[in-house]
């Protein structure tokens, strides 16, 4: 018999009353009731309540014992009175009866407290995280997290993938984000990168014979924090298949994300065939490619009404004139709502870095008008053809912003989240998937110059021979994003397998031959000995299980994370390291002044 336990603290019932047991935990909480001491005793699997009776020779050195020890009791089991039934708990129909205890782990006073799930600072979390990992809420998602990366495994295999296990020390690529670098002892001056991603390796298998591949992949990039991205380290589901279109990428991974879901959270799939979205579409429809289908909310595009003689709106006017587009944003029977709502929402425009939202109210007492700040700049015309472009009614109101391109889609999408928010739209019971499709091959960025939009090594869309070189921006590609409740899930493609073709569409976006070889020598290479038409995808595990667990903060998904500064504030990472290691490297470093 293990002499540690002969159960855990989540496993009696009634049926081991008059048992004698052992139990080890830490205690969780104490309740000194003057003649009778109360202990919650806790352990991976539950919490059984014990008491002891002040007769017994060990209540004064129970009755002191700090909160969170590691303690062993010998007791037996009664159960509890009907009226002291406790139903939260799975042990909730019994007490154990404590005869003698040991302490197996005295606690320092805490720092924090674990019986809570209340907010703390992040910094007290983060530095004593083996305290915080002891609290009910985030011990159960670091479970959940375990479970839920068992239940792809076992997914992935009966799917008929194989499971393999990239390199960690690879080469720099140019892939979106900073590489974390190693320096190489045996190779002085030469230095390895961790992987962003294992995306040419991933490749490389495919190329290698193997049809069906999958991993649990850690990923490394040196990245700012977000609530829904950490800095450093995350983990995706990467996963290749050989010989397939795009729409064989989304069937794998449709059922997988269904059978995922249902399996680890009550609420509903609004829909299990996921809508395909084109990317220019979700742009004017919702402002992003990561928009969240539970809000009913669309956004509509009323530039041209902006050139109309009867819209006396001079603002938005000269605006549209130098090039600036209007989006509007429709609610539904909002006529009776107060002054203030509306106002509130364009001071938060206006707190957002916009210029507010103009707005007004479609009314008919006698004819079709407009009521609000801006209604009186509207002939009875263009608010007929606003009511036809948008689908509005009377007693519906209207927002607008205009601006640029980009500034625009971006408050509008914000508007569209913070109006439906107000007006409580979001059925939060559910989970609404799509995939964002048709991605342009290219962008112009901030220099005026040509880069690639998504994923360099995406397949163009189209026949192959007749793709029109001289305009890149009108190339679309088989690229493809995976969204849940306005997150972003995962990016994917499927693969330009054909060498020249690769070459021509970097030469598109200002890299030559020889810096392609140099950058994907081993793709390029491997490319040129017969590979397969492929595709994949990577959703990442962090943002799978903050939509499961319901949580706002990756942080709460991840057992050991880091602040927002990528400092491991419990293991004091990064560090300063001893000049003798530097020496080995062949390195120095130069003091700033």
């Amino acid at each position: 018999m293990n002499k540690y336990r002969t159960h855990n603290c989540g496993e009696l019932t009634k049926k081991n009353t008059s048992k004698d047991i052992i139990l080890s935990g830490w205690v969780n909480k104490k309740r000194d009731h003057g003649n009778l001491l109360f202990i919650d005793l806790r352990d991976n699997y539950g919490v059984t309540q014990c008491v002891i009776d002040k007769s017994n020779k060990h209540f004064i050195k129970l009755e002191k014992i700090q909160l969170e020890s590691v303690i062993k009791i010998l007791g037996k089991v009664v159960e509890r009175d009907k009226d002291t039934i406790n139903l939260e708990l799975k042990t909730g129909e019994i007490e154990v009866v404590i005869d003698t205890f040991e302490i197996l782990g005295h606690c320092k006073e805490l720092p924090m407290p674990i019986f809570t799930d209340q907010e703390y600072a992040e910094e007290i979390r983060l530095k004593y995280r083996f305290l915080d990992l002891r609290r009910k809420k985030i011990h159960e998602n670091i479970i959940l997290r375990s479970q839920v990366i068992s239940f792809i495994r076992k997914e992935m295999n009966e799917l008929g993938f194989l499971e393999f296990q990239t390199p960690i020390l690879t080469s720099s690529s140019p892939e979106g984000a900073r590489d974390f670098l190693v320096p190489s002892r045996l190779n002085p001056g030469k230095f390895y990168a961790l992987p962003q991603a294992p995306q040419q390796f991933k490749q490389l298998i495919m190329v290698s014979g193997f049809d069906k591949y999958f991993q649990i992949a850690p990923c490394f990039r040196d990245e700012d924090a977000r609530a829904d991205r950490s800095p450093g380290e995350f983990y995706q589901l990467d996963l290749e298949m050989s010989f397939v279109e795009q729409e064989d990428v989304f069937n794998v991974v449709e059922k997988l994300m269904i059978n995922l879901f249902k399996k680890f959270s009550s609420k509903k799939i609004l829909s299990n065939k996921f809508p395909r979205i084109p990317y220019k579409e979700a742009m004017l429809k919702y402002g992003t490619d990561k928009p969240d289908l539970r809000n009913p909310l669309l956004i509509y595009d009323l530039t041209n009404v902006f050139t109309r003689e009867d819209v006396k709106f001079d603002i938005f006017k000269k605006l549209v004139k130098s090039g600036s587009k209007v989006r509007a944003i429709v609610t539904k029977n909002t006529k009776d709502k107060p002054r203030s709502f509306f106002d509130n929402i364009d001071k938060w425009a206006k707190s957002e870095g916009g210029s507010g939202l103009a707005y007004f109210t479609i009314e008919n007492q006698n004819e079709v008008s407009a009521k609000g700040p801006v209604g009186k700049f509207f002939s009875k015309q263009s608010l007929e053809e606003i009511m036809k472009i948008t689908g509005a009614k009377i007693g519906d109101s209207i927002f607008f912003a205009c601006g640029k391109i980009k500034d625009v889609e971006k408050i509008s999408s914000l508007a569209r989240e913070k109006i439906a928010h107000d007006l409580n739209l979001i059925d939060k019971n559910s989970f609404a998937f799509c995939w964002i499709v048709d991605y342009p091959m290219f962008e112009i960025d901030d220099d005026n110059k040509i880069k690639f939009s998504h994923n360099p090594f995406s397949m163009p869309q189209g026949d192959i021979e007749k793709i029109d070189f001289k305009n890149p921006l009108n190339i679309k590609a088989y690229q493809y994003d995976i969204v849940c409740n306005g997150i972003e899930l995962s990016s994917g493609a499927i693969r330009n397998h054909r060498p020249e073709l690769m070459y021509k569409l970097f030469s598109l976006a200002g890299y030559d031959k020889n810096q392609v070889d140099e950058k994907f020598s081993g793709m390029i290479n491997a490319l040129s000995y017969g590979a397969p038409p492929h595709g994949g995808i990577a959703p990442g595990v962090d943002r799978i299980l903050m939509l499961l667990a319901d949580e706002k903060n990756i942080r709460e998904v991840t057992m050991f994370p880091m602040n927002q500064n990528a400092q491991d504030l419990m293991m004091n990472a990064p560090s300063e390291v001893s000049e003798n290691q530097l020496k080995e490297l062949n390195l120095s470093l130069k003091k700033r002044k």
